[in-house]
């Protein structure tokens, strides 16, 4: 620029010396006037050469500056968002995790739908048959991770209104994991292993008879890989209400000296006491052929005002064979009895998948069939058959209902994937003692359920 500058400025120099110069030329100035002229104008043009160079130099200065604080800016500022600072996987619904595993969010949910048929022996039981269809479960919620120590479930049930089912905050930063809410209370392996994979579509007698549910409360628990053990104290459900809402406290303690990929042994035993303080007293009863739709012909109505349940549990997985049975025995205190009734139950079932898969276990629970070849794949998906044996004894105490009920069930379940399967029950139970004694329920149910 410089030079540049000197050039046009010489120029215009020559051009005014030509222009003002000539005249007094031509008026016969002298040379020394001539030179006094030149001489001046070669002084202004260094004064005007010293401030460009100034000039030059405050633009570079700052332009230096301004090239500072944008990279003292750019240190600062948090690294710009590149669109991929989270991962999304696919199970069953989108799974939106941070790249760093420490935040997690999923949307959650199922639907069940049922269809049930089942002659109730009305001549004995008074009780109509049934042929009728319904929306067995439809939840709906979240889960996730905040902070990787920080877990969360929020769902909610909207079969039959709507109803919280599972609402709790976990903490697994401790050598414990201490979790608050509702949830489930620590017991029975067919009560804590997801209805998402249940061998069946009804739980066992044992589990509805002795009232097993979500309760509001705090618990902690340790899950390791081949044992668990936890315990807790609870309140009652959410749904529920009153001043003194009782208390009930369990415990449960699960090992599995044999596990691999697709063998498990798996031990465990658990116990619950509860009193049920202003709440209704405690009812022990079971519908017949463990269907939803069916009549309770085993009853005693509300008798219990404290009970201590305990219970043993075995299963084993060998391939695609699965056993599984458990035992309760539960001690009531009922007054308007005059004495303690002690009632029982157990269950025992095998199923075997003809294509091959096997029940996962993990952390003290059977988890998701992964299905070789699904049905969307061209595949025939996985085909379980099954059949299982249950019994409950509520029949100490003489009342109208009391009795014990035998059932039977048959099923067959076809996973067409690892999210959506189709359930098919066969059952026939077996009613002795009370005003139903010697009733004969058979009965036959169905489902179509999807996850995610």
């Amino acid at each position: 620029m410089g030079a540049y500058l000197r050039s046009y400025l010489a120029a215009g120099l020559g051009a005014a010396i030509l222009v003002s110069g000539f005249p007094s030329y031509a008026k016969a100035q002298s040379a020394a006037e001539l030179q006094a002229q030149i001489e001046a104008l070669q002084s202004q043009l260094q004064v005007l050469q010293r401030q460009v160079n100034q000039a030059q130099a405050a633009t570079a200065r700052a332009e230096a500056n301004a090239a500072a604080a944008r990279s003292a800016a750019a240190s600062a500022a948090p690294p710009a968002d590149d669109g991929k600072d989270f991962s999304v996987k696919w199970k069953g619904a989108p799974e939106i995790s941070s790249k760093d595993g420490d935040f997690k969010f999923k949307v959650r949910g199922r639907v069940f739908a049922d269809y049930t048929s089942a002659d109730q022996d009305e001549t004995i039981t008074g009780a109509p048959d049934v042929n009728a269809t319904e929306i067995r479960q439809a939840r709906l919620g979240v889960d996730g991770v905040v902070f990787s120590d920080v877990k969360y479930r929020f769902e909610m049930n909207f079969a039959d209104g709507a109803e919280i089912d599972d609402a709790w905050v976990s903490y697994t930063g401790l050598p414990v994991d201490l979790t608050i809410g509702q949830f489930k209370t620590y017991n029975s392996l067919e009560e804590l292993t997801s209805s998402n994979y249940t061998t069946f579509m009804e739980r066992a007698a044992i589990t509805d008879a002795f009232g097993f549910e979500r309760q509001v409360g705090a618990g902690v628990d340790i899950k390791r890989e081949q044992w668990t053990l936890g315990a807790g104290i609870f309140g009652a459900n959410a749904a529920d209400s009153a001043f003194d809402e009782g208390s009930t406290y369990a415990a449960r303690g699960t090992v599995a000296p044999i596990l691999t990929d697709d063998k498990v042994l798996h031990l465990g035993a658990s116990v619950r006491h509860r009193e049920h303080g202003d709440l209704p007293e405690y009812r022990y009863s079971q519908r017949a052929d463990d269907f939803h739709l069916t009549d309770r012909f085993v009853d005693t109505g509300e008798i219990g005002t404290s009970d201590t349940v305990w219970g043993l549990e075995f299963a084993g997985v060998w391939g695609p064979l699965s056993v599984q049975s458990e035992y309760m025995q539960n001690t009531v205190d009922a007054p308007s009895f005059g004495f303690d009734p002690v009632y029982d139950g157990w269950y025992a079932d095998i199923s075997y998948f003809l294509t091959g898969e096997h029940r996962p276990y993990d952390e003290g629970v059977f988890g998701r069939v992964k299905v070789k070849n699904p049905v969307g794949d061209g595949g025939w998906g996985a085909w379980q058959v099954a059949a299982r044996y249950d019994t409950i004894d509520v029949s100490e105490g003489g009342c109208a209902e009391c009795g014990t009920q035998d059932t039977w069930l048959l099923g067959v379940n076809w996973h067409l994937n690892d999210y959506t399967r189709l359930m098919l029950n066969v059952a026939q139970s077996e009613i002795e003692g009370g005003i139903n004694d010697g009733a004969d329920i058979t009965g036959v149910a169905m489902r179509a359920q999807v996850d995610w």
